[in-house]
């Protein structure tokens, strides 16, 4: 059970501190409520006591866990670049996909959507909703290792950027070259 002053991740809205446990009415019934205020956000929610388990309510990760998961970004996609449909509707498809990993929660899962993403970007230029999601889940992504780091935002982005690098600076090296005429080799 979540404590006063407990760290905790809420699934597709980030790091909330546990400002207590509240009992309410509701509907002729006393309910519990874990009452989260976003360390990172002006927001607060209550959560049933009852649906925290079910909804992916968790503790953040620990540094060793944060470590692993950050070594995913390492590896190759799961999924062949080539293989992917970069049509709207394969868009579409991979999005509902990511949707239910980011409500699931957990932080590897994320971490690779992150990376798929990354790997996307070098194919093409990401459309406004691959962009929107990047953003959110490079947002969720820092506010976790932040806390779970105890680190600064701008040393978790370029954490997280840094395996990118050198593909982000080849990506642009190779459109400048063909911009101005020469073909990149």
């Amino acid at each position: 059970m979540f404590e006063p002053n407990d760290k905790v991740v809420y699934p597709g809205h980030g790091v909330a501190n546990v400002d207590g446990i509240i009992e309410k009415n509701v509907a002729d019934s006393s309910v519990k409520f874990i009452k989260l205020s976003f360390i990172y956000k002006d927001m607060t929610i209550l959560v049933p006591v009852y649906n925290a388990d079910s909804i992916g309510l968790r503790y953040i990760s620990s540094e060793s866990t944060i470590d692993q998961a950050l070594k995913e970004l390492l590896k190759e996609p799961e999924k062949k670049l080539e293989g992917i449909d970069f049509t709207p509707s394969g868009w579409n498809r991979r999005n509902k996909g990511y949707q239910l990993k980011i409500q699931g929660g957990q932080l590897l899962e994320i971490i690779k959507i992150y990376r798929d993403l990354m790997h996307v970007s070098q194919q093409k230029e990401l459309s406004f909703g691959e962009r929107m999601l990047l953003q959110s889940v490079e947002d969720i992504l820092a506010q976790e290792i932040q806390s779970g780091k105890n680190i600064g935002r701008e040393e978790v982005i370029q954490e997280l950027r840094c395996p990118f690098k050198q593909l982000l600076n080849m990506t642009s090296y190779s459109k400048l070259h063909v911009k101005n005429g020469v073909q990149a080799a």
